[in-house]
């Protein structure tokens, strides 16, 4: 702990101070010694969080031997033999610190240490003088006992406490995960109601604008084969509509893909025969391209069979690379893409599609699966909004990692879960870990 973050003196080290003064009054009082031991336990007592700040791992060993050690030169100086000084319970603060910090077996190691401090003085030589009775070997087999029931005392406090204050924390964790949960399911409900409407919109426009462009793309070509080269401006003209329609075709079909009623097929199947499908068709049409993108596969072995519609869950996986490849562009990059089991609350498979790309800027993260949110310059922004749907048609999720730059890492991440199949429960695929760069 720094200077700066030391905290005030509060009533309870005022408290400190008054009782450490309050044996430097009492006898004996003209005992340097005494009074310089007492300073040293003082000052210890205040550095003790500050200690254990810079020394975490031995702290608490370095204080626990450095209490026993000034409270065996204490006794040593209050009585003229140290076993009859009535000082010996200052061995409570060693024994006590130690049962703060350790677990039980150590409280005792450490207890035993300081009891043999303690009994040390049976070997004083000033001793040869006196007689040690057995009723005096009696009163000092109940002092030990007495640091030890107190140490036992303290340490099951203490523990009960660290259990106590774990399982706050663990309840803070769950509760704060169940919170992030139910605000990705209220945001997938708020999706969910937008794309229903939209997707009814869409449905009706695209219906309506479809039939007069087909008979605008008849009509272009018609034109372009009767005036052939008679009019070779006019036929290049009609070919530009024409290509024209079928661009805009394609962009209505998207919409009714959009639009249309999720019929997903689920079969329990392998994810990765599908996933290394879709890689190799959006790598065939990037074959050509100047830029390099290195793919790396990653595959956990032993992977559980999902409910796949093959087809559907295909065209997810094509957008997101696809959509992967476009964010590297020309100066290419690497593609990761990683297959394994989800974490223990969810019995399922996680995939992560990862780029190094641009990324995503933050104030789209919120939005960036909703329609006509896009970050290409000419997209139109119902990829991502596909990926969703296909996703809900598979009782699975989609996210986008969060917190990708303070992890280090630039590019987009998607993670996609799948819940595993109960079809065929146990049933699981073969493979093993590989790491596969194209």
């Amino acid at each position: 702990m720094s200077e700066a973050k030391r905290p005030a003196m509060n009533w309870m080290d005022l408290l400190w101070l008054l009782l450490l003064a309050g044996l430097a009054v009492l006898p004996p009082v003209a005992e340097i010694h005494k009074q310089l031991t007492l300073l040293a336990i003082g000052v210890l007592q205040f550095s003790e969080s500050w200690l254990l700040a810079r020394i975490p791992r031995r702290g608490a060993a370095y204080i626990v031997l450095l209490k026993i050690a000034l409270a065996t030169l204490l006794i040593d100086h209050t009585g003229e033999i140290g076993i009859n000084s009535s000082y010996y319970p200052i061995f409570y603060l060693p024994v006590v610190t130690a049962a703060e910090y350790f677990s039980p077996w150590a409280t005792l190691l450490w207890t035993t240490l300081a009891s043999a401090a303690y009994c040390s003085y049976l070997f004083d030589p000033a001793l040869q003088d006196f007689e040690v009775t057995s009723e005096s070997y009696g009163l000092l087999a109940m002092r030990i006992l007495f640091f030890f029931l107190a140490a036992m005392v303290v340490n099951r406090f203490v523990v009960e406490n660290r259990r106590q204050i774990k399982r706050y924390q663990e309840l803070a964790e769950t509760l704060a995960e169940t919170n992030r949960k139910l605000e990705q399911a209220q945001e997938q409900a708020r999706r969910s109601e937008r794309l229903a409407a939209l997707g009814q919109m869409s449905a009706g426009l695209a219906h309506e604008i479809r039939n007069p462009l087909g008979v605008i793309k008849g009509s272009a070509e018609m034109l372009h084969q009767k005036l052939g080269e008679s009019n070779p401006l006019a036929s290049e003209l009609a070919g530009y509509i024409s290509s024209e329609t079928n661009r805009l075709s394609a962009l209505v079909t998207r919409f009714l893909d959009f639009a249309r009623p999720l019929h997903a097929e689920l079969v329990p199947q392998d994810l990765t025969a599908v996933l290394d499908r879709a890689l190799h068709d959006v790598s065939l049409t990037h074959k050509d391209e100047g830029a390099s993108v290195r793919v790396e596969r990653e595959y956990q072995a032993n992977l559980p069979l999902v409910p796949l519609d093959e087809s559907l869950s295909e065209q997810a996986f094509v957008n997101l690379i696809q959509n992967a490849y476009d964010a590297m562009g020309d100066t290419g990059g690497t593609l990761r893409v990683t297959a394994a089991r989800a974490d223990a609350a969810r019995e399922g498979v996680e995939v992560r599609i990862e780029d190094t790309g641009p990324g995503i800027p933050a104030e789209l993260r919120e939005q960036i699966f909703n329609p006509f949110v896009t970050t290409k310059k000419t997209g139109v922004g119902l990829g991502l909004s596909i990926v969703s749907k296909i996703m809900d048609g598979h009782h699975g999720t989609i996210r986008i990692e969060s917190n990708r730059a303070g992890n280090g890492r630039k590019g987009a991440g998607f993670i996609m879960f799948f819940p595993a199949s109960e079809a065929a429960p146990g049933e699981e695929v073969g493979g093993n870990l590989a790491s596969e760069r194209e």
